[in-house]
């Protein structure tokens, strides 16, 4: 698995996941935001962005896709940075390969499975006719019949993109998904299950809440530190769970001064 990324800045490594639907664009503030300190490392994790597609895809995949990376890129060790989903893949990073794992950054996210919040979203997707589209307005339409938020929609839109003339099918479809939507669907058991693996993980760790958001709860905190026993907790309030596009500047200090510790 030959993830795709983006490297930016100088300095010690830190790698940035995204989250569910998304790609390493996602977190280009953040990345903006740190690269003048750290050597930044975004990834497209698999079946997202312009990663490769796979017929599978659970936390410690993910995970060993990860340290695939750093071995390729010469990193015997680095900090991680993960919102949501990619939340989730960071620490099965620190419970799956510790020594491999300086420091760990948790956005919205907890290590617990969550009941679906997506459904909607997956019918939605699915829904699509790509051989019927003429233009984004008319995927927005379609999704739009299953997904009420605007701004929600534009991000997943951004998962769209036009097929070049010379790989255009039978189908004559003008667009494509960049996301693995198939996969995504018949995975997202895997996707809502909690990292695996014994703990603890003793490195320092982050988890960063939005105030506004439920995806980290006080009844998860048992949880939280018998796996990550260092583990702290810094509250952005006014947020939900897109916190770090919310308050960037307000994220990108606290993880400039958890990183710099």
């Amino acid at each position: 698995m030959e993830l795709n990324y983006k490297v930016v800045g100088e300095g010690r490594p830190v790698i940035l996941l995204h989250g569910l639907f998304g790609s390493l664009d996602n977190l280009g503030v953040i990345a903006r935001g740190l690269q003048d300190k750290w050597q930044i490392h975004a990834l497209d994790l698999r079946n997202h962005g312009k990663s490769p597609h796979t017929d599978t895809m659970t936390y410690p995949e993910m995970a060993d896709d990860v340290l695939a990376y750093m071995d390729a890129q010469g990193l015997e060790t680095a900090s991680v940075l993960g919102h949501s989903m990619g939340g989730k893949v960071a620490m099965q990073l620190a419970l799956q390969a510790p020594e491999r794992i300086t420091s760990i950054i948790v956005a919205d996210i907890s290590p617990v499975t969550y009941q679906p919040r997506h459904d909607h979203v997956l019918e939605g997707l699915k829904a699509v006719d790509l051989a019927a589209l003429g233009s984004r307005t008319d995927a927005d339409r379609a999704l739009s019949e299953y997904v009420e938020e605007a701004g929600v929609r534009q991000f997943l839109l951004k998962n769209l993109a036009p097929v070049p003339a010379g790989e255009q099918d039978a189908s004559g479809a003008r667009y494509r998904w960049r996301l693995n939507i198939p996969v995504i669907d018949q995975s997202y058991s895997d996707l809502s299950s909690a990292p695996e693996g014994e703990g603890p993980y003793e490195g320092p760790v982050l988890f960063i809440k939005g105030s506004d958001s439920a995806y980290i709860q006080t009844k998860h905190r048992d949880t939280i530190k018998s796996l990550f026993p260092n583990a702290d907790l810094r509250i952005i309030e006014g947020t939900g769970h897109w916190l770090h596009a919310e308050k960037p500047d307000t994220f990108i200090a606290l993880c400039r001064r958890f990183l710099s510790a």
